[in-house]
């Protein structure tokens, strides 16, 4: 196979992408942290095509606040309805995790209305955790609910997906895993998510998950997190898109392995940090079957879900019933 040099600036963009995709080919990802609510079926196509088998979407944020407790409940039921159907279109996988977000637990009436609801999703199908919760800002409401979840989580005997705040990182990390510590939570049931090299010894010395968000142009790039793989080996590591409604890449897995491949990582640990890792962590929820995404894909566009399909007038439906999965 024909080896091309990779810059992280050329990868970000998109350039040259098809030359890139030939280190990778073969490959299956599993991208833990992606929000599909806010991308298109041209993204889902996209990552299928570039080895994305399974995916987690965590409750989040949406940009704006929601205003009453029905908007959570609609959102909530999209993810474990629409959204995983719509994955299925393209032969991808689709879990999410379901949770209050830290922006919005500072609004406490609304807050504790959204508690009530939640053991109402916790334990539907598809759900594989309990986030992404934690802290934003670090106020007292934003720690309330964070502590109240980690406290669902372990009712349910499901993981939690930790946000770490982006405004003084390394305090709100600490602190998420002093609370979930103090909560009795397991540190092998717990994903701390979007760290650093600022944050990742610490998680990784006190024995839980670390997850790695890229975006473009901020937080961890494709070349750090290279080198912090080089650093801290591939243990217990894992790497996410995050692709939300800004600036941000839903290939950010694929294209961090390509880069991985290029830079003279193994095969091996490039599988863990990308596929295996993940899959690992969240399977502890009981609802992961590996075989469920690893070699058969079953596509059937010609299904509808509540009278709505993913394609629009004259277009021909796809239909692999059972298809072995070879890239």
């Amino acid at each position: 196979m024909c080896c091309h040099t990779i810059d992280e600036e050329s990868l970000q963009r998109g350039e040259k992408w098809p030359l890139y995709k030939e280190q990778i080919a073969g490959m299956q990802f599993f991208d833990p942290h992606v929000h599909m609510t806010s991308r298109t079926t041209d993204d889902y196509q996209a990552m299928a095509d570039a080895g994305v088998v399974a995916l987690i979407e965590p409750a989040f944020w949406l940009g704006q606040p929601r205003t009453g407790l029905d908007t959570f409940r609609d959102y909530y039921s999209s993810l474990i309805g629409w959204e995983r159907f719509r994955a299925s279109q393209f032969g991808i996988k689709h879990y999410c995790t379901i949770g209050l977000n830290s922006r919005e637990a500072n609004n406490e009436a609304l807050a504790e209305q959204v508690m009530e609801i939640l053991p109402l999703f916790v334990y539907k199908e598809g759900v594989v955790g309990v986030g992404e919760i934690g802290f934003d800002d670090q106020t007292a409401a934003e720690e309330k609910y964070y502590r109240l979840q980690l406290e669902l989580a372990k009712e349910a005997g499901l993981p939690v997906q930790i946000h770490t705040p982006h405004r003084d990182k390394k305090r709100g990390t600490t602190r998420s895993m002093d609370i979930a510590l103090e909560h009795g939570l397991d540190p092998r049931m717990v994903i701390v998510d979007h760290n650093n090299e600022e944050t990742v010894k610490e998680v990784l010395d006190r024995g839980f998950w670390a997850a790695f968000t890229i975006y473009p142009f901020t937080k961890m790039g494709n070349e750090r997190m290279v080198d912090v793989v080089k650093q801290y080996g591939p243990e217990r590591i894992m790497v996410n898109s995050a692709a939300d409604w800004g600036i941000s890449d839903p290939l950010a897995v694929p294209k961090t392995a390509a880069l991985m491949k290029s830079r003279g990582i193994s095969v091996d640990d490039i599988r863990l940090v990308t596929y295996q890792n993940a899959v690992t962590a969240f399977a502890q929820s009981g609802q992961i079957e590996e075989s469920d995404f690893s070699s058969v894909k079953s596509i059937d566009q010609s299904q509808k879900f509540a009278g709505n399909t993913v394609l629009r007038g004259g277009q021909a439906p796809r239909v692999d019933k059972d298809s072995v999965f070879i890239r």
